[in-house]
């Protein structure tokens, strides 16, 4: 299992970045895919997730702001993310489940500071 997050940056408050996530090594369209994010001194912590139907799910501080998605024929799965806040800085990770084990990608570092 491989996952490679992209996307990441500095922005301004209230700006917007697109994070993606490149899959390979397993049954991307069948498996839930997530984000997390790590801001300095604090614990990781859920962003969202979305299912193999496409049901969606996020932390509540970043409801009406990020957006998850995925295409399924390019294996990737995507955060949409406006309006941000300093408070969204982090280090943002994606990951999966497979064979009852956990896989992570190597995390994209945002930053929002004007």
């Amino acid at each position: 299992v491989q996952l490679q997050a992209s996307g990441g940056g500095l922005v301004q408050p209230g700006g917007s970045l697109r994070l993606s996530c490149a899959a390979a090594g397993f049954n991307f369209r069948l498996n839930t895919m997530r984000w997390y994010r790590q801001a300095p001194g604090k614990e990781r912590e859920f962003v969202a997730d979305i299912t193999s139907g496409h049901s969606t799910q996020y932390l509540d501080s970043v409801k009406g702001r990020f957006t998850i998605s995925r295409d399924n024929v390019k294996r990737t799965v995507y955060l949409q993310m406006n309006s941000l806040k300093a408070d969204d800085t982090a280090v943002y990770y994606c990951k999966t489940e497979s064979r009852d084990r956990d896989f992570w990608g190597q995390g994209t570092q945002v930053t929002v500071s004007s």
